[in-house]
This record gives C-alpha cells, sequence and structure tokens, in this order.
C-alpha cells in the first residue's frame, strides 16, 4: 500500500451519550469531525453503528442519509443499524446497600403492574470487533469511536498483527484497558469548537439520533 489506509469504526450511542462530557448540549459535526480527522491522513472507510427503534423517525432517516451522502455535503460513513433489546427494569441493584431496589411507574395505580423496561443496545461491540477482523488486511490503522472495553480481545489481535490503534473519544466513559493500547488517542474535548455543530448544514445536519 502506498498510504497508510485507516478504518473509523463508530459506536453512535457512545458518542451521542458522552459528547454531553463537553458541556450540557453540546452538538458536534460527523462532517466537521471526519474533516478534522483527515488532516493526519485519509480515512479509507467509516461505519456509523447504532440500535435503532424499528421503524426509525423522519428526522432519523434523514439525518442517515446525510451521514452517508459525500463530500462535500456529507461525511461518507457507511451505516449499519441493529435492534433495541428491551430489558426488564423494575428490579435494580443498589451497589451502596448490596440490596435490589424495586422501581414502579408514576403512573401505576391499583393492581394492574405496569411492566417497566429499559431499551439497551444490542449488537454493535459484536459488530464493530467482526468489521476490525474482516478488513484488517485494507487497513493499518484502526481508529475507534468507542469507550467499551469488551472490545479489548480484538484490539490486542489487531495490535498484535501490527495495526495501530488510535481512540477517537470523549473524556467520558472510555475503558482504561482501551486507553493503554492505544498508540494515539483523540480526545474530542481538546477540539470541540472546531468540530461543532453550531451552524448546522442546510442539507440537514440535525441532532446525532
Amino acid at each position: 500500500m502506498t498510504q497508510k489506509r485507516k478504518l473509523w469504526l463508530i459506536d453512535a450511542g457512545y458518542l451521542f451519550n458522552a459528547r454531553h462530557s463537553v458541556r450540557s448540549g453540546y452538538e458536534f459535526s460527523y462532517l466537521r469531525l471526519r474533516n478534522y480527522l483527515e488532516q493526519d491522513g485519509l480515512i479509507w472507510r467509516a461505519y456509523y453503528l447504532n440500535s435503532t427503534p424499528n421503524p426509525p423517525s423522519d428526522g432519523q432517516d434523514n439525518f442517515h442519509r446525510w451521514l452517508r451522502s459525500g463530500p462535500p455535503f456529507g461525511p461518507k460513513i457507511i451505516t449499519k443499524f441493529y435492534t433495541l433489546k428491551q430489558q426488564r427494569a423494575d428490579k435494580a441493584y443498589c451497589e451502596e446497600c448490596g440490596q435490589k431496589v424495586s422501581l414502579r411507574c408514576q403512573n401505576q395505580h391499583g393492581d394492574f403492574t405496569h411492566r417497566v423496561f429499559n431499551e439497551i443496545q444490542k449488537g454493535v461491540d459484536v459488530a464493530i470487533a467482526t468489521l476490525s477482523l474482516i478488513h484488517q488486511r485494507n487497513y493499518e490503522t484502526l481508529m475507534l469511536s468507542s469507550g467499551d472495553s469488551d472490545l479489548l480481545d480484538a484490539v490486542e489481535h489487531l495490535s498484535e498483527q501490527g495495526k495501530s490503534i488510535e481512540l477517537v473519544v470523549f473524556r467520558d466513559g472510555v475503558s482504561s484497558e482501551l486507553q493503554c493500547r492505544a498508540d494515539r488517542i483523540y480526545w474530542i474535548n481538546d477540539f470541540a469548537s472546531e468540530v461543532d455543530n453550531s451552524f448546522r448544514d442546510a442539507v440537514g445536519e440535525g441532532d446525532n439520533p
């Protein structure tokens, strides 16, 4: 290969939640973020992975369409979506007390029980690990926007195969196990003003769902 190719894998749920480490309500632009990262070399391919409700809203559809759009209008990012998994939330565990805590819907009255659930992301971590492995002959640098230590085995394997590991993350929710194995960390908080979404593009870049 004549130049070092980079693969960027994005856990969209992580970036959406961790962006608040900059400030409450902070929004970033995927187009500006890609342009910033490519100052250090072009990205061969980028994937945006997320769990979404089925069917997605019109706003989400427009945003995802914009993500896939090529420059200069969009960041040219491949999108992959997975289902949300329902997990019962009526019983929780208190770490401080060491006891189970019951949760109750505020609208529940009488003997009729409201079933309380959380919706959690499912499949994204496995997809990130899979993509990083099946494409390993096509890139030299893996850029990860995720803080999940579940990716540690894949990261260690790729590092031992000579791949450079870079993190593109906020200063929140990033496993120290991943941090200490990264060859470089782009802390988005340090250049947040350069990639913010204060002035949205007319083509439809809205909130990052």
